[in-house]
């Protein structure tokens, strides 16, 4: 029987996992996760065969240890567990080092360690999930596939922070973040425009974690993300990009520890900070509530603000795209930040937009608008299958 490659990737509230035969075109075996893993989460799963099938779990959370388990027992009772022969995953962060799919041996752990203070909501979650992969397909090569390798080729201006030079060679530099889901949609700009054609693109990723990427011939250029997932876009809990001076006032003023700073920036700003009710996008169009509505604003103002910058930075704009689960299921949102970004040359067609089409913008609009539903899963399987091929030579 043909091996099988098994894509973990977590999210602050998530875990999403595919399985794909272990062959060059990659065909998907199994693919699904668990949603809500902190309130009342649902299971889904799918194989290439079958329609989706949902499962509650429960009305209490689910720590990510029993998470991975039930994704386990799940592609064991498909009767998969035996043809694992590797277990990709999807990393946050990489650093300086890791700038391709790596095998997580001790010393690439202990390095990825190091970085959690970087990336303190994902990192962590990241490297349980290795932990436990390793205990329960002990025999299974294990591959680190990293959110910021994308960028790594990104032009030295585009990294530099202000700061003391010693810093800066230290390793506080710009990394950005989403590099797995930009490297999936680079691709598929690639198949529908072809191979070097230079075209700038900005593809935008909404979801609960937000950031946008200049691309110029599908390779990073600028991003929103920076040291770390905080910077640029209001996020769902996220603050996004934030006057350092404004962290300073709150340690030395508000006499505000590091913990609580931490836990302000990353878990109380943003849509729910902003709003005061939810970071849930969705939750927060359907509501009247002036909090709400100011949310929202905030939101399509800040992307549409970037845009702008990303533009300026590759002297142009050809091509935008709407990826992530904001991005990908919300008309409104795209249709305001489409507004927003109108001096550009983009305008959208209505009914296009409303109906979730691939190509939204209109004839006559400078700029093509598209729609491409991000995978990051099978991005993390071609990585692996990549470093499987050179692993064996």
């Amino acid at each position: 029987m043909t091996n099988a490659i098994l894509v973990l990737n977590a999210g602050s509230s998530s875990l999403k996992f595919a399985v794909f035969a272990e062959c060059p075109d990659l065909p998907l075996m199994m693919k699904g996760g668990i949603s809500s893993l902190h309130d009342a989460p649902i299971m889904k799963v799918r194989t290439a065969s079958e329609k989706a099938v949902e499962t509650p779990l429960g009305s209490e959370g689910l720590g990510i240890q029993a998470a991975v388990e039930r994704v386990v027992a799940a592609i064991t009772d498909h009767g998969l567990h035996s043809r694992i022969a590797t277990v990709g995953h999807r990393i946050v962060h990489g650093g300086r080092d890791f700038t391709g799919a790596t095998i997580l041996d001790e010393p690439a752990l202990a390095t990825l360690r190091n970085l959690v203070p970087l990336a303190p909501i994902h990192q962590p979650i990241n490297l349980e999930i290795a932990a436990a992969a390793v205990r329960l397909f002990p025999d299974a090569l294990q591959v680190g596939c990293f959110d910021t390798a994308f960028h790594s080729d990104r032009p030295r201006l585009a990294k530099l922070y202000g700061l003391p030079r010693e810093l800066t060679e230290s390793g506080i530099i710009s990394f950005g973040f989403h590099g797995i889901s930009y490297s999936y949609i680079a691709s598929k700009l690639r198949e529908r425009y072809g191979p070097g054609d230079g075209r700038r693109a900005i593809v935008a990723h909404l979801g609960s974690g937000a950031s946008l990427c200049a691309m110029i011939d599908g390779r990073s250029i600028a991003t929103t993300m920076g040291f770390s997932p905080l910077d640029g876009l209001v996020m769902s809990t996220r603050c996004g990009a934030l006057d350092p001076g404004a962290m300073l006032y709150l340690l030395q003023e508000r006499k505000l520890s590091v913990e609580s700073l931490s836990e302000l920036l990353y878990q109380q700003s943003g849509l729910l900070g902003v709003s005061g009710i939810s970071g849930n996008m969705q939750s927060l169009l359907g509501s009247r509530d002036e909090g709400a509505a100011a949310a929202v604003d905030l939101f399509v103002y800040r992307a549409g603000r970037e845009i702008g910058s990303l533009a300026a930075a590759m002297g142009g704009l050809d091509t935008l795209v709407f990826t992530a689960g904001i991005g990908e299921n919300s008309p409104v949102v795209r249709e305001r930040i489409c507004e927003a970004a109108g001096w550009l040359g983009v305008k959208i067609d209505g009914v296009r937009n409303e109906q979730n089409e691939e190509r939204i913008s209109t004839s006559g609009s400078r700029v093509d608008v598209l729609i491409i539903p991000t995978d990051e899963e099978r991005t993390v399987a071609k990585e692996t299958l990549s470093l499987i091929a050179s692993h064996r030579l």
